[in-house]
């Protein structure tokens, strides 16, 4: 009787990863901007529209996040 062969196993794309970050057209990893989500009540408004939008990942992030990332790109 012959064995069957076994199927590997597909990557999956960490879904936490996909929500907070995203790639664009020229490989940049996009990332929120921390220090927003509760006690703003103080905070001056130009502190919280600076806060608004994205920011570019650093250098030394990108390799763990493009791990995260991967199967989905």
């Amino acid at each position: 009787m012959p064995r069957k062969k076994r199927a590997h196993f597909k990557l999956k794309t960490s879904k936490s990863a996909k929500k907070r970050f995203k790639v664009t057209k020229n490989g940049k990893i996009l990332r929120t901007i921390a220090g927003k989500s509760h006690l703003m009540v103080g905070t001056a408004g130009g502190v919280v529209r600076k806060l608004r939008g994205r920011a570019v990942m650093h250098k030394s992030n990108v390799k763990a996040a493009m791990k995260l990332l991967r199967p989905s790109l």
